[in-house]
């Protein structure tokens, strides 16, 4: 049950996020709903393809693309609530990244697949909807801006669920909680104190740019 809540959450997260894009991008109320619901169901559907769950339920059933539409609408509606639309972005892009790593990993685990495997499900599934975002709305995808925190969070957060659900006795639900938390504790934390991977020393990127 838990779950199941969990994965409606992130595709309204994902959604509103989605959604508050395609406002700061001009687009009218088709676009901006069509970002939304396929941001909301775009992590749930590579999730259920790598599951070899066929059709995806995203699209099997009509709650997930119910959940992104209205998310979407309601943005639509009360977007200028938010006082500044590129924060709530990532304040909902960490919540819906940290819900949908964990659920991913449940879900996976469901499937009786390996904990190495269910953490990169929770992984790609995390990823997915986002990067489907940013692609369609023509930005660069969160996961791949420099040096920007954001699938290793997804990652340990799924690894808390996959690890945790397989080799404990402790309820998966449990692991669900802690996984989200540390999962959207670091993304958030990162945006805050600009925490950043390293990169490729300056030097070696200026000679690789001149050969």
């Amino acid at each position: 049950m838990l779950q199941e809540i969990l994965n409606d959450v992130g595709i309204a997260v994902f959604a509103a996020s989605g959604a508050l894009l395609g406002v700061r991008k001009d687009f009218d109320l088709w676009g901006i709903v069509t970002v939304g619901a396929l941001t909301g169901v775009g992590g749930g559907i590579l999730r259920d393809v790598l599951l070899g769950v066929t059709p995806p339920s995203s699209i099997q059933n009509w709650p997930p693309i119910v959940i992104g539409a209205v998310t979407s609408v309601v943005v639509f509606f009360f977007h200028p609530t938010f006082a500044q639309l590129r924060r709530s972005v990532l304040l909902f892009d960490a919540i819906g990244m940290g819900v949908f790593a964990t659920s991913g990993a449940a879900i996976a685990i469901d499937e009786h697949v390996s904990a190495f495997a269910a953490t990169l499900v929770g992984l790609l599934t995390a990823v997915g909807g986002g990067i489907l975002r940013d692609v369609i709305t023509n930005d660069i995808p969160l996961l791949l801006q420099p040096a920007d925190l954001y699938a290793v969070p997804a990652l340990l957060g799924a690894g808390v669920v996959a690890v945790g659900g397989t080799y404990t006795a402790v309820p998966v639900w449990f692991w669900l909680v802690v996984g989200t938390i540390v999962a959207t504790g670091l993304r958030l934390a990162g945006l805050v104190f600009k925490w950043r991977l390293p990169t490729a020393p300056t030097g070696i990127r200026r000679r690789d740019r001149e050969a």
